[in-house]
């Protein structure tokens, strides 16, 4: 008991010594998802005409407005654009280095302005590979190159007439082998800003058998007459010499 009551004195007194730090904390950073290589504007909230603005990505300057005149700092000198009504910021030629939490810094502004930004790559081209097992078919949906931009936003999706496809988030779909092989299955891959789609008929899944089980013996057929009339032309070719 004595314990207890020591370690919950000291759980109190370090709240109120953390207190004010806790305090400062903001959880009021919206975030924005673009596209690289792409535009991205941010639309800060104010009731009142701008006197001045700055905006920053994180501690460092973007871009400045006082005294009706604009500065912009680097790396963003010659792709950014600052509307002085709105307080608009729009950054262009987005690269992965631009990803950073950012915000406007004004008078006319009395709430917190943050956006955090995350900047995309647009996703590559799909592609569905089938494995066979003795009871499955089991398609899997893949990027086909080297991915890393955000996985975590990555979302599948899939469309066929079968009942699995419904509601199923995950990359690779199971089809029982006596499902029916003429289904067009189809696969969704999307983030943020973009969306791939790539399908497959379950049939492909299947190597090739060569001849079908119904024409087989039409083929036998026809072989057997083949070699019939070879023999006989033989026979009679081998009577016409003597």
């Amino acid at each position: 008991m004595v314990l207890g009551s020591g370690a919950g004195l000291a759980l109190g007194v370090l709240l109120v010594y953390l207190q004010p730090w806790l305090g400062s904390i903001s959880c009021n950073s919206l975030p924005v998802y673009a596209a690289v290589n792409e535009s991205v504007t941010f639309h800060p909230s104010s009731h009142m005409p701008f006197q001045e603005i700055l905006w920053k990505k994180q501690k460092n300057k973007v871009i400045e407005w006082e005294n009706s005149e604009f500065k912009a700092f680097p790396p963003f000198k010659g792709r950014v654009n600052l509307d002085p009504v709105s307080g608009n910021l729009t950054i262009f030629n987005l690269t992965s280095s631009d990803e950073d939490e950012y915000e406007i810094e004004s008078p006319s502004i009395t709430s917190t302005n943050k956006f955090s930004l995350y900047v995309i790559e647009p996703i590559p081209s799909l592609t569905l590979t089938c494995t066979l097992t003795d009871q499955n078919i089991i398609v899997q949906c893949e990027i086909l190159e080297h991915y890393d931009s955000h996985p975590e936003l990555l979302k599948y999706s899939w469309d066929c007439p079968s009942d699995q496809c419904k509601n199923n988030s995950a990359p690779e779909m199971h089809f029982d082998r006596e499902s029916d092989h003429s289904q067009k299955i189809q696969c969704t891959v999307s983030n943020k800003v973009s969306k791939r789609t790539s399908s497959i008929i379950l049939a492909t899944c299947f190597p090739s058998a060569g001849v079908s089980r119904g024409r087989f013996p039409l083929l036998l057929s026809v072989a057997f007459v083949g070699a019939l009339v070879s023999s006989l032309s033989f026979f009679c070719l081998a009577k016409s010499r003597r």
